[in-house]
């Protein structure tokens, strides 16, 4: 009998930047942004010091999808996924390597705000984690991403293996995860 392992990270933080939304070719819908996360402690001479902790996220589907609609940079969240390590090729042809946060839950924890009013300092990402991951292409294992549209204010545009059809934004609205239906 296997033994069980367990790979699960459970992250708060406040976003490092707007989230990046994009499709596979078979219409998947791939979210990426960054999460900072902050710890503080009390040295033994009585210096308050604290550290801050960059984090890669990347939701999928449905969840990605909410999360571009959302997520802002400067917003709080609570996410729980696992952590994956992918390997690849850069064009110079040296190995590369990243470790995500492939997310499965995220709860907005913070109330709705546009973005520029009243938000907190948030701090900047060093330049490495800026450095996106490579595209797909450059990786075998990866399937390839596809910059995601702009839809109009009116209606959204909803991919079908099959068909394409309009979802009024009525309808939308429903699917959304509104900040009042976290129950905090």
């Amino acid at each position: 009998m296997a033994q069980r392992s367990l790979n699960k990270v459970q992250l708060i933080g406040n976003l490092t930047r707007d989230p990046e939304l994009r499709y596979t070719p078979q219409g998947t819908a791939v979210c990426t942004f960054g999460l900072a996360t902050n710890r503080s402690w009390m040295t033994d001479s009585g210096e308050k010091k604290e550290e801050t902790e960059f984090h890669r996220l990347v939701a999928w589907n449905k969840l990605a999808e909410l999360c571009s609609q959302l997520l802002f940079k400067g917003r709080r969240i609570y996410t729980e996924g696992r952590l994956q390590t992918r390997h690849w090729t850069g064009q110079d042809g040296m190995p590369r390597q990243t470790t995500e946060v492939v997310i499965d839950e995220m709860m907005i924890l913070d109330s709705k705000r546009a973005p520029g009013e009243g938000e907190e300092p948030v701090p900047e990402e060093p330049e490495a984690m800026k450095e996106e991951a490579p595209e797909a292409a450059e990786s075998a294992a990866a399937p390839v991403l596809q910059p995601a549209s702009k839809t109009s204010k009116k209606s959204t545009k909803v991919k079908d293996k099959k068909k394409k059809e309009e979802i009024p934004e009525e309808k939308k609205e429903d699917d959304q995860v509104k900040p009042e239906d976290i129950p905090f």
